[in-house]
């Protein structure tokens, strides 16, 4: 390392965030970054410590600790710390097709097992990567890079999300030609559409995309696979077929009332924001709108947050976001000891804004929705909520006697995620497992590729294992 006792003489240092009401005024991006002088003192906080658990991407009690692309952090830190930046991105490239997008939205896992955050602060990893990769751009280290050599073998990926993009960029390198087909008016999947502008802008997805354009990959936007092309056109034309087409089946709520307008799953409504911020800046009409509405999340995860700093910033006139399961604990128990991921609460910048606006945490825990109510037109109006506490099989069951009523013009169902849509799969005659993901042989073709059960089809990871993230 460049000075081994970095991390005792320097603190850890974030870039620093717009405030809650501040950022909600519009959609960009709320942090700045650091200087580069700021961030190579970051960089020398690395310990390369004897066993990295940072980029082990391991499990540990069920759950991953560490990168799951065991990026190389230690040496790519330590290349920050010494402003080498271009053999820095070299090392960071080496693992990671996208470095532009995981230091923007991905939770991070390399710091929870920092072996500085045993005792004190983590490394700021992801910020690092962040330097790396817009240091790259902005020094012209990323540069589009095409193959010199052609196989003649063409494959057609389907979906252009995350996966479908890290096997196109994949295959591409190794002179295959590669056309990718995307059902929606954009190239981009989950990352143009699913993740907000705020945590990820779009002109960096367009960046990257354009990028790939530059080395040969070909995306055929506003073509549904299985309806606009059929899969006999598709087998025909090309020598393999990558299914990339997540797992885009959100899972429901199947209560009284669930028919009434203004219940809508959560990647539409994110979807709807995003394509009408690009299409028109946010044309009153063109989008499922929050403003001056009683809001209803239903669900804790990143996608409920985003939900929920989306409806701040339509001028929603109330926020309120159901947790099935109890408040996690604010620090560490003894039976969630480093390197495993910490089981505590985390209150993300959704729920930072929604308390800085109404003044008070969104989150209510150990509540779900037992009725939608509407009104005569068959209007959401409201909903009975249910109190919830573990039953003696250790499921969360309604409590009751418990139920009460909550007023609410829009409800937003984000609980998750089931497989691929089954007209996809019926389409292409692969099997599914018993959640309905792709199932596949186990026999790896490419990493993070697996076989089908139809030949010359294979699946991503994304599409196999994204319900169970």
């Amino acid at each position: 390392m460049n000075n081994p006792f970095g991390f005792m003489e320097y603190e850890r240092q974030d870039a620093p965030a717009f405030s809650a009401l501040e950022r909600i005024k519009n959609y960009n991006e709320f942090h700045t970054p650091l200087s580069e002088n700021e961030q190579k003192t970051q960089g020398e906080r690395c310990m390369n410590c004897g066993v990295p658990f940072c980029q082990s991407g391991m499990k540990i009690n069920g759950m991953i600790s560490g990168c799951p692309l065991n990026n190389l952090i230690p040496e790519w830190n330590c290349l920050v710390s010494l402003g080498a930046w271009k053999q820095a991105y070299q090392r960071l490239c080496l693992t990671n097709p996208f470095p532009e997008f995981t230091s923007r939205v991905c939770p991070a896992l390399c710091e929870k097992a920092c072996t500085c955050g045993a005792n004190g602060d983590p490394v700021t990893v992801r910020a690092n990567e962040y330097s790396i990769i817009e240091t790259a751009y902005k020094e012209g280290f990323a540069h589009a890079n095409s193959p010199k050599v052609r196989t003649g073998k063409k494959i057609a990926v389907i979906g252009s999300g995350p996966a479908g993009l890290a096997a196109a960029d994949l295959l591409n390198r190794r002179g295959h030609s590669v056309t990718v087909f995307e059902r929606s008016d954009r190239p981009g999947g989950l990352l143009m559409y699913g993740i907000p502008n705020m945590k990820l802008e779009k002109q960096i997805v367009e960046r990257k995309l354009n990028s790939m354009s530059e080395e040969g990959v070909t995306f055929v936007t506003n073509t549904d696979a299985g309806k606009d092309i059929s899969v006999k056109e598709l087998k025909k034309n090309f020598d393999s077929i990558i299914l990339a087409c997540g797992a885009s089946n959100p899972r429901d709520i199947k209560v009284n009332g669930r028919e009434a307008k203004g219940v809508y799953f959560a990647v539409d409504f994110l979807k709807s924001t995003t394509k009408a911020l690009l299409d028109n800046g946010l044309k009153e009409g063109t989008f499922i709108s929050a403003k001056d509405k009683n809001v209803i999340v239903i669900g804790g995860g990143d996608t409920g947050n985003d939900c929920v700093g989306t409806c701040v910033r339509h001028g929603a006139k109330s926020v309120l976001q159901l947790e099935m399961m109890p408040k996690l604990p604010d620090e560490r128990t003894d039976d969630n000891p480093w390197p495993e991921w910490p089981r505590v609460c985390k209150t993300d910048y959704g729920q930072e804004e929604a308390a800085a606006v109404y003044g008070s945490d969104p989150r209510v825990y150990q509540t779900t929705v037992k009725e939608f109510l509407k009104d005569g037109s068959g209007k959401l109006c409201g909903a009975v909520l249910v109190k919830l506490e573990r039953d003696e099989n250790g499921r969360m069951a309604p409590v009751e006697g418990s139920e009460y009523e909550v007023q609410a013009e829009l409800v937003l169902i984000a609980a998750g995620f089931l497989g691929s849509e089954n007209y996809v799969t019926q389409a292409f005659g692969v099997e599914t497992d018993a959640r309905s993901n792709v199932a596949a042989t186990g026999q790896r073709d490419t990493a993070p590729m697996f076989r089908t059960s139809t030949p010359r089809a294979i699946c991503t990871s994304d599409s196999r294992l994204s319900s169970a993230r």
